[in-house]
């Protein structure tokens, strides 16, 4: 079981190695929805949980940074110089670099 909780933060983090922040959090926001759901399959189907959570973590943080590949936005700046993007409602959000 120890091997289990070692390979799923290695697969967490060879995933996110060379990615941007944006995508960063994609992958571990993917992670947490997938460890979250592995566990939960895992327990209605009566197997192991901790199983269940990593496989789901490894699998919801790649799903995460591919999706959030799809989603780059422009990029524009204000009189001011300061960088933002436009939402899909219309308001400027900064960029955080």
């Amino acid at each position: 079981m120890t091997n289990k909780w070692i390979i799923a933060p290695l697969l967490a983090l060879a995933v996110t190695g060379c990615a941007s922040n944006a995508d960063r959090r994609a992958a571990v926001r993917g992670a947490l929805i997938g460890a979250a759901g592995g566990a939960a399959v895992s327990a209605i189907t009566g197997g192991d949980l901790a199983e269940g959570a990593a496989i789901g973590a490894a699998g919801g943080a790649a799903i995460g940074v591919i999706t959030q590949d799809g989603r780059k936005r422009e990029v524009y700046r204000d009189r001011d110089g300061r960088r933002y993007w436009v939402d899909d409602r219309g308001r400027r959000r900064p960029v955080r670099d």
